[in-house]
């Protein structure tokens, strides 16, 4: 069976940014979340061994549940710009690592990424889809597992469910 590794681009990067120190380049561009990032992804990549690999970043612009509902995430602090500015080099990065890189505004990641897991456990694809948000666990299966790094001790550690362990997450 073909596997394919889904990567929640702004979860996993807003995780490595508060995890590493605050390292810049020569220029003074902020680069702690890149090197960051890079490490958890060479980390799922030995552990998973996938045929397939993308990552989805989040638009920064209003989605459909925004014109829903106006206030949709609106007590949610603003992201601090030492992240903002490694957003854009985190896509050339992996760009330039010919890592197929996905978004698209109006939807937010958790969408792209359910929507690309759906489909290939359709297909016959295994899937594993590492983020930190707790919402995808509705879309465990059989052939989808979610995986979410947590740090316990010091040490960072993945939880990872199958439709049959998320069901206190979901009800």
């Amino acid at each position: 069976m073909k596997k394919l590794l889904l990567i929640d681009g702004h979860s996993i990067l807003n995780r490595a940014f508060y995890g590493m120190p605050d390292l810049t380049n020569s220029a003074g561009v902020h680069t702690g979340a890149v090197y960051g990032f890079l490490n958890i992804l060479f980390k799922y990549l030995d552990e998973e061994g996938p045929d397939y690999l993308a990552v989805v970043f989040d638009e920064h612009a209003p989605t459909f549940r925004h014109q829903a509902y106006a206030a949709y995430k609106g007590t949610r602090k603003p992201m601090p710009q030492e992240l903002v500015q490694q957003v854009p080099l985190m896509r050339r990065v992996l760009e330039s690592m010919e890592i197929p890189v996905y978004s698209r505004e109006g939807l937010e990641a958790d969408d792209i990424l359910g929507t690309f897991a759906k489909r290939s456990a359709a297909q016959g694809m295994e899937v594993a889809l590492v983020s930190g948000d707790r919402d995808l666990l509705q879309i465990a299966d059989q052939t989808i597992c979610i995986r979410i790094p947590k740090t316990r001790g010091g040490q960072t550690v993945t939880e990872s469910y199958y439709a049959k362990m998320c069901w206190m997450f979901t009800e």
